[in-house]
């Protein structure tokens, strides 16, 4: 028996595990049977709480398809309420170690409970190597990829994991499934990508939809999110702060002039608990 919760971000919904009072095995196969929202609980993937050496807490990700991955915006806010809430720890700012290496996250209480969360996403990575893209620009900002007859220009950017940020018209019409499969396993990316699809609406608002590695489109993405802004920025769209509306509801954007780092502030909400026999 796994005690379970279930929370969201946004809408970008996760199964979270204590891992520390509890074994874990299989995650992979775990995560792909959790996720499944006919014959599972249902979300875009799982979540691990975990003891660490080097932070407070340990993260980790896997994907709806059991792919682990390096970081998730919208989940490790959820991990914040998660510990917070279930009386892990009373401390109000926490740090958790991911596989994109040790976030700062303020949590900002409401009646006892964490309502919403500021996290230190740290410093973009723009160099292509580390993205990682095959591209000879430093940084990525005009590599051109071809999906059914129809020709992107994307921005590439790190937020530990890698997304590819392109501009269209209008997010609400653009067909994210047909052109979204078929970017993220381009061969410029080495490790595929996150693709996101950004319409500009003045310079401090802009829309974004995304297609995420393993997991297809989902209504919110936060390490997108900061992408997307590290982007508009880069191609003097907007300005370091930004509302970034997504289908899920929005995030709080900024990207820091005085110490280079992204922040993010959103929602954490729990759906609710079960346990898996």
């Amino acid at each position: 028996m796994i005690k379970f919760t279930k929370m969201q971000g946004l809408g970008n919904d996760y199964v979270y595990i204590d891992a520390i009072h509890q074994n874990i095995e299989n995650e992979s196969t775990l995560a792909q049977f959790v996720s499944n929202r006919n014959f599972g609980i249902g979300s875009d993937g799982l979540i691990l709480i975990c003891k660490s050496n080097v932070a407070d807490f340990k993260m980790r990700m896997f994907n709806s398809d059991g792919t682990e991955a390096e970081m998730c915006g919208n989940g490790i806010r959820c991990v914040g309420k998660f510990v917070y809430d279930k009386g892990l720890t009373n401390k109000t700012q926490i740090t958790v170690e991911t596989l994109a290496g040790i976030k700062k996250l303020n949590l900002n209480t409401k009646e006892g409970k964490v309502e919403t969360v500021k996290v230190d996403m740290g410093i973009p990575i723009l160099k292509p190597e580390e993205i990682p893209v095959i591209s000879k620009e430093n940084p990525v900002r005009n590599l051109k990829i071809e999906a059914e007859g129809k020709e992107f220009k994307f921005t590439c950017v790190s937020m530990g994991n890698p997304h590819a940020i392109t501009i269209v018209e209008n997010t609400e019409k653009f067909d994210v499934q047909k052109y979204g499969k078929i970017i993220e396993i381009d061969k410029s990316f080495l490790r595929r990508i996150n693709v996101e699809f950004v319409q500009i609406i003045d310079k401090n608002n802009i829309k974004m939809r995304v297609w995420e590695r393993g997991a297809g489109e989902t209504l919110a993405c936060g390490t997108g999110a900061c992408a997307s802004v590290v982007s508009c920025v880069l191609n003097d769209y907007t300005e370091r702060n930004v509302v970034v509306q997504l289908l899920g509801g929005n995030l709080e954007i900024e990207w820091s002039e005085k110490d280079n780092h992204v922040y993010m502030t959103g929602p954490a909400v729990t759906v609710f608990e079960g346990e898996l026999i």
